[in-house]
């Protein structure tokens, strides 16, 4: 975290209550299911030729998995095993040609130091919206070769995932002469993957805050953040990276009293 005044001292989850780190098995089923079940619509509708819910399919696979699905298994917040959580992170990352290995480390690092130098995932919200934008392109890799210089010990998944993405995006351009539907499955991922800086980096974060409190944004409201898998609880987030994401409406609930009385006035929204 880059010099400023420090944020008060939270309140501890032995106050806020221990049951917010429990997700029950048929959220972690929920969890699981969500990103396959958008994979196998893709599947089904451009094997059809209907391409419109074939791309809205794909849309939503890559929105779960970075808000959602992914985010808590690189977390380790949905309370699987050891060894579930991490075959679980390498196969849903690699359905959208990602090594979820990576995506930990350059994301762990981003909780540990926003918004200073070294955080590479971070840092785009130093930018222009616009220079936020087409920094996506090209992101992911600058990502995975960062990854694997500071993460020597997640190297063998890393190589895994990468190898597996490899052989899918070479297999899909060898079936293009007979089906485009892993082809343009495999453009579709990359093209909506420059979106992600923008999107989960610029947006809700804030890196001229000088604390914790004030560098990412508190976000209220019925619909929205259940329309973005609440997502929208991103200070709430930073401040308690070890809940799971199905557990911030009530963890901000318990922490309101305490946001107001530091001063922190949410975004209200619909």
């Amino acid at each position: 975290m880059l010099p400023g005044k420090s944020a008060p001292a939270l309140p501890s989850l032995d106050v806020l209550g221990r049951d917010l780190l429990r997700v029950s098995p048929g959220l972690r089923v929920l969890s699981i299911a969500r990103p396959l079940i958008c994979f196998t619509l893709y599947i089904l509708f451009a094997s059809q030729g209907w391409w419109l819910p074939a791309i809205a399919a794909v849309a939503g696979l890559m929105f779960i998995t970075y808000v959602s699905t992914s985010h808590d298994l690189l977390h380790r917040t949905l309370g699987f095993s050891k060894t579930a959580n991490e075959v679980w992170l390498a196969i849903i990352e690699i359905l959208v040609l990602r090594s979820g290995h990576a995506f930990r480390t350059t994301h762990l690092q981003h909780h540990r130091h926003f918004p200073g130098d070294d955080d590479i995932e971070g840092k785009v919200a130093r930018l222009s919206w616009w220079r936020a934008l087409l920094h996506g392109v090209g992101n992911q890799r600058r990502l995975f070769a960062w990854s694997w210089h500071r993460a020597p010990n997640a190297r063998a998944w890393m190589a895994a995932e990468c190898a597996c993405v490899t052989a899918l995006i070479v297999t899909s351009a060898l079936l293009w002469p007979v089906t485009p539907v892993p082809g343009v499955y495999v453009i579709l991922v990359i093209t909506s993957s420059w979106l992600y800086p923008l999107a989960t980096v610029w947006i809700p974060h804030r890196a001229e805050g000088e604390n914790a409190l004030v560098q990412t944004i508190a976000v209220r409201g019925r619909w929205v953040p259940e329309i973005f898998l609440q997502h929208t609880y991103h200070l709430e987030h930073h401040l308690y990276p070890s809940v799971s994401s199905h557990r911030w409406p009530e963890l901000a609930r318990r922490l309101d009293p305490w946001l107001r009385k530091q001063g922190v006035i949410p975004v209200k929204l619909p």
